[in-house]
């Protein structure tokens, strides 16, 4: 009997609009979810949206929303985008579920009871965008080392988690567990922030400052810290503490997570967990950032990847493939779709989808269809090792499958992929199909041929279920029958004798890249009733331009640019543009004043120069005049 299998993503907080790096985290559980499937485990695929806390607040408000409407509306975004990358999740939890926030208020109450929380006065250094107090070590040059802006001094009165108490407790636990945190580098970076004494954890925000989110039961005038609510959604969402679904899947559960959010999974979520009095998790596996340009996915770069766009433009499967195939987990990988393009060309439509029309093909061509009847004998003498090295491939696909060493997995596919392409010119069955004699010989090969795509169709089953269901069809079987479980892979007298193929498709067409960028020129190409006027745009494409306030904090000309300045800007954070201003105004006239600039175009490499941004200014007879704030703001404040 094998042991059930419980698989999560982090609840994905709805201050944002779903990106790649969502969509990548969401594809590997569920390529983790399948692959429990093909070990014939009942699997637990859970997945959701973080609903409280400043930053939504903030978010809505700047849509003209109220909270609640805010929130309904991104999670339905999430949830909506899962299925169209067919992800097949098993619960969708949102933080403002009844069912969620009365378990947070009985855990927190247990706590409590447990004189685990306590009441006290702080003053700390807080960040609005990470919802979290600072310590000056966590600090980087003064400023918070995700968003670059300094941390308010706050002083207020809260309730605070004795974390400190349970620090020693979870060194020892790491140590004992060394599988706990994986890769091993995020294990190794938890006890780097232990060897630090841990200070207790501020778990409540004030009404007066904060109302959106779950009232402390203790105490109705404060809500509960974001993490302290969203990290409980793994339990609640099972029915915790006494459901059947709780005991069922909670001693089996394994976390997926990004490298960015690893000490409130590596060290808060265990500690609370002991506190409460709950089993830890079984594995904690976290990934590195798809990073675009070698930088960070960031709105305010303009290089976030839409993983819809992606999969309209290349396909699902492929989209899913490539993610797959090229992030080593645990480590960050570049995106980009040139890199795709490659992939797709070369391992997709090349070895694979050249192998299986070649097969298909053959079987029309000297069987009219139909799958050959083998003389056992032949067919053995003629396998040429081909049988051992799909059992060898579905071995290792296993081992890394269970390790999510995912790119070593498909790694083994291919090479058992390029071994029957090695056995086709191998065995030469145009050669063996000029001569009756050889005929038996003929019809063992093609057979063997069979066996093994249907061995390939089985093992990228996680990764592209739907090519999978197109290759076991045209392979006369039926998808809906599960013919992708491990046991079934590790056999070889599946497909049957006497069974009528459908003809050939072309799995995986070859990309044309001259094609393909002609296609976005006339895509984007504005319609023009007169050749003078512009295309009117909409409102939608207006709000995709992020405008922002900059205080230019440095100004200089470029060597042998007459036209060009280079500017260090502060953005909220900072940011070098170069402006084709130098004819009209001198580097000392900009500094200190407060410019407009596009905050989330595409970096552009202009003199040498990364610049970061556009100015904008207007033109006349050749004379420029930048557009300014009438007023001081603060560098990064967005035009509404």
């Amino acid at each position: 009997m094998t042991e059930p299998f419980y698989i999560t993503t982090p609840i994905y907080y709805v201050n944002a609009r779903p990106h790649l790096g969502h969509a990548y985290t969401t594809i590997v559980a569920d390529v983790v979810s399948r692959f429990a499937r093909m070990r014939k485990q009942e699997t637990f695929f859970l997945t959701g949206t973080d609903e409280h806390g400043d930053k939504v607040v903030k978010a809505a408000k700047k849509e003209n929303l109220s909270p609640r409407e805010y929130v309904d509306k991104i999670s339905g975004l999430f949830r909506s985008l899962w299925p169209e990358l067919n992800i097949e999740y098993s619960a969708f939890i949102r933080t403002t579920d009844p069912a969620h926030m009365a378990v947070v208020e009985e855990v927190l109450q247990k706590i409590y009871d447990n004189d685990d929380i306590y009441f006290s006065e702080y003053e700390g250094m807080y960040c609005f965008g990470c919802e979290r107090f600072y310590t000056e070590k966590e600090l980087v040059d003064g400023k918070c080392p995700d968003h670059k802006t300094k941390p308010e001094i706050i002083k207020e009165s809260n309730y605070f988690f004795r974390m400190s108490k349970y620090q020693d407790w979870l060194i020892d636990y790491i140590h004992k567990n060394p599988e706990f945190i994986r890769p091993e580098r995020y294990k190794n970076e938890v006890l780097a922030f232990l060897r630090e004494p841990l200070e207790d954890l501020c778990i409540s925000r004030p009404k007066s400052r904060l109302k959106w989110g779950i009232t402390l039961p203790f105490d109705e005038n404060f809500v509960t810290y974001v993490w302290f609510d969203a990290l409980l959604n793994y339990v609640s969402a099972l029915g915790y503490p006494n459901g059947k679904l709780f005991s069922k899947f909670w001693p089996h559960v394994q976390h997926i997570v990004a490298k960015d959010i690893l000490k409130p999974h590596g060290i808060y979520w265990p500690t609370m967990l002991k506190a409460a009095g709950i089993p830890l998790y079984h594995h904690l596996n976290v990934h590195g950032y798809w990073n675009v340009d070698h930088s960070k996915m960031s709105k305010s770069l303009g290089n976030v990847i839409e993983p819809i766009q992606m999969k309209n433009i290349y396909g699902l499967d492929t989209f899913r493939f490539f993610l797959m195939r090229d992030m080593v987990f645990g480590l960050d990988a570049d995106f980009s779709e040139d890199a795709m393009v490659q992939r797709i060309n070369s391992d997709l439509a090349n070895d694979l989808g050249n192998l299986f029309s070649r097969v298909i093909a053959m079987v029309h061509k000297y069987f009219k269809g139909v799958v050959p009847d083998v003389d056992p004998a032949i067919e053995q003498e003629l396998e040429l090792g081909l049988q051992e090295k799909a059992l060898s491939a579905v071995t290792e696909f296993e081992v890394n499958m269970e390790s999510f060493a995912f790119h070593k997995a498909l790694l083994a596919v291919w090479e058992f992929i390029s071994q029957m392409n090695k056995y086709i010119d191998l065995t030469a069955p145009w050669m063996l199909a000029k001569q009756k004699s050889t005929r038996k010989q003929l019809e063992a090969v093609i057979y063997n041929l069979l066996e093994g795509l249907r061995i390939v169709s089985g093992l990228i089953w996680p990764v592209m279920p739907e090519k999978t269901r197109s290759m076991q069809k045209h392979l006369g079987l039926d998808p809906e029958n599960k013919f992708y479980t491990l046991d079934l892979l590790r056999r070889w007298d599946v497909i049957k004798p006497g069974t009528v193929l459908p003809k050939g498709i072309t799995l995986f067409p070859r990309i044309d890249t001259k094609k393909l960028m002609e296609s976005r020129v006339n895509e984007t190409e504005p319609e023009r009733s007169d050749p003078g006027i512009k295309a009117d745009i909409t409102i939608e494409d207006l709000m995709k331009i992020d405008l922002r306030i900059a205080t230019v904090l440095k100004a200089e000309r470029i060597p042998r640019a007459k036209k060009l300045l280079k500017l260090e800007v502060d953005l909220g954070e900072k940011r070098t543009i170069v402006a084709g201003i130098a004819e009209t105004y001198d580097p000392e006239e900009l500094e200190g004043k407060q410019v407009i600039v596009v905050a989330n175009l595409k970096p552009a490499k202009i003199m040498g120069i990364v610049s970061n941004g556009m100015l904008l200014a207007a033109v006349e007879n050749g004379k420029c005049s930048v557009a300014t704030s009438d007023q001081p703001m603060a560098p990064g404040t967005a035009l509404q």
